[in-house]
């Protein structure tokens, strides 16, 4: 995980711990620690888990040898264990939370030392320069501590900015050549598809040698042609291994489930996702039909063939949607929304360059828009940032998933089923494509993480059942999502999974308000939810309804 990704969690229990504790396989040592009993010093610990989470430099690059791993491998197990020792009775169900946060974050340091192994299996994972924000509270997928946030830089730079600009582009060299002795295994599409990250690194830093005041700047053109040098190097050396490589990438049914439950807290199993992302799919396919057939005596939608066609579409249906959730008391709309959204209205593409979402985009820009969520949620971090110093940041490993990719697939259909595209019907089948399309991408990842598929036979099921083919129109799309669910596992299911979670929790804040005799609004809910911050839905549904019930395959209980 980056530097600029290093912050902080989200919320969940202890009372218990000690099955929770027998879940994980992280063995416990057995010299005595003295156990803690206050929320502050879980707190304490969680700031001193975060500094021993990063790792010491070596030649100015973060050390992720296997040595180094080894060395400090008994400083991490005797915070864990100080961790698993607390004493939560008498804490706050949002204290509980917390702690189960960095619970699931050791969690995900054990596994990814002892099963992902990024740093020894995935070539992706050495990848530096990144030219865009990410819609999520940090990069999606498995990433190093000192990344270079190209999309951060204005040139030509100032004095200031010239200097960090320097101390990010000196790790490329130094960690290039500590990749080629760390990445030692034998995944073959991790390999394969890891290759073109790097090759685009290279071609990203020759066109950054044309920016404004670069030119100009003799120290910074070497330090950039070196790293471009350097990144080429560490690319043909991995063209060469490659013929070597014959293993799976895929971690397996069992430690996919475990890593589910235990990491990203999600309490289903490979199982049980491979029957929803199923049943999602059929639904999404059945709904889209039945959609087309209750609008067959409409005119089709017609895409925009202009760049003035498409602001003004995409101007009407940012208006459109803010009005919406305001007039229909969907949610509280903060000032900040609006400037949010309207950074990512996108431009006009031409027809014979648009990938899946793009093609939506210009029949109406709306139910994009919608999973446009995300960046609600990226607000809400800088302008209200969590009471929570644990959740105030983003969570380590993509833990966030189910609740962010998940929220945002979900308002897709909410808002819909809430009367959004009561003025244009037709939109509602963009909708149904867009779930279609995410279920038949995790379900292939799936497949691919049990070793039942390799990745381009996952990228098989994720073309062939997107509805319209929109999924065969752009090649790079259908790559980079699928290298990028092996590579991180739960994601590609998280969009499906988290609409489903969410939908749960909904469900059962709805009946709670029922049974008390209590109205239910919209507002009440997402306003509650929002408020948690960016922690699993799953820790949301407890704080939200006081219930756990949910979270027995996690606790043992």
């Amino acid at each position: 995980m980056n530097l600029t990704q290093k912050s902080y969690v989200l919320i969940i229990a202890t009372i218990f711990f000690f099955n929770c504790e027998h879940k994980s396989s992280v063995t416990v040592e057995t010299k005595d620690q003295s156990s803690f009993k206050t929320y502050e010093e879980l707190v304490d610990l969680f700031k001193e888990w975060r500094v021993l989470e990063t790792p010491p430099l070596l030649n100015g690059a973060p050390d992720y040898t296997a040595a180094t791993y080894t060395k400090r491998w008994e400083s991490f197990k005797k915070l864990q264990k100080r961790l698993q020792q607390a004493d939560t009775t008498g804490w706050s169900i949002p204290q509980q939370v917390d702690y189960m946060i960095v619970w699931a974050e050791m969690n995900g340091y054990d596994f990814n030392h002892r099963i992902l192994k990024s740093s020894a299996r995935d070539p992706a994972f050495y990848k530096t320069v990144w030219t865009y924000k990410s819609d999520v509270p940090a990069h999606e997928g498995p990433t190093h501590h000192a990344t270079l946030e190209l999309w951060t830089y204005d040139f030509p730079l100032s004095t200031e900015e010239r200097f960090r600009f320097v101390s990010d582009l000196k790790v490329i060299p130094a960690l290039n050549t500590q990749a080629q002795q760390n990445l030692t295994g034998n995944a073959r599409d991790l390999w394969i598809a890891g290759i073109r990250d790097i090759e685009t690194q290279a071609s990203v830093l020759k066109e950054v040698l044309a920016y404004p005041g670069v030119a100009e700047d003799p120290e910074l053109v070497g330090l950039i042609e070196t790293s471009i040098s350097s990144t080429e190097d560490f690319a043909s050396w991995l063209k060469t291994e490659s013929e070597n490589k014959t293993g799976p990438s895929g971690i397996g049914k069992d430690n996919y489930t475990w890593y589910l439950q235990n990491v990203h807290l999600v309490p289903l199993s490979w199982e049980d996702e491979v029957m929803l992302l199923k049943r999602e799919l059929a639904r999404a396919w059945s709904a889209l039909k039945l959609e087309e057939h209750r609008n067959r005596h409409l005119p089709e939608l017609v895409a925009v063939d202009s760049p003035e066609a498409y602001d003004a579409m995409a101007d009407a249906a940012a208006r459109s949607l803010m009005t919406f959730l305001e007039e229909q008391d969907i949610l509280t709309v903060k000032p900040y929304f609006d400037p949010a959204l309207r950074e990512q209205l996108g431009s006009f593409i031409p027809e014979e360059e648009r990938n899946f979402f793009r093609i939506g985009q210009h029949y109406d820009p709306r139910p994009l828009f919608s999973h446009f969520y995300h960046w609600f949620e990226l607000a809400r971090m800088e302008e209200e940032p969590n009471n929570s110093p644990i959740r105030r940041g983003p969570l380590l490993y993509n833990i966030f998933d189910s609740r962010n990719e998940g929220m945002a697939t979900a308002v897709e259909e909410m808002f819909l089923q809430a009367g959004l595209y009561d003025d244009s019907p037709r939109s509602k089948e963009i909708v149904y494509i867009m779930i279609a399309q995410r279920a038949a991408r995790g379900l292939g990842s799936l497949y691919a993480h049990a070793n039942e598929m390799t990745m381009e036979e996952a990228g098989g099921i994720h073309s062939e059942y997107t509805p319209r083919g929109w999924m065969k129109t752009e090649k790079e799309l259908l790559i980079f999502e699928q290298h990028l669910y092996l590579r991180q596992p739960g994601y590609g299911t998280s969009y499906i999974t988290g609409k489903y979670l969410l939908e749960a929790t909904m469900a059962d804040f709805a009946k709670q308000k029922e049974t008390m005799n209590s109205p239910f609004t919209t507002k009440a809910f997402f306003d509650s939810l929002n408020n948690i911050g960016n922690i699993p839905i799953s820790l949301g549904h407890w704080e939200l309804t006081g219930s756990k019930d949910h979270l027995r395959t996690i606790l043992n209980d």
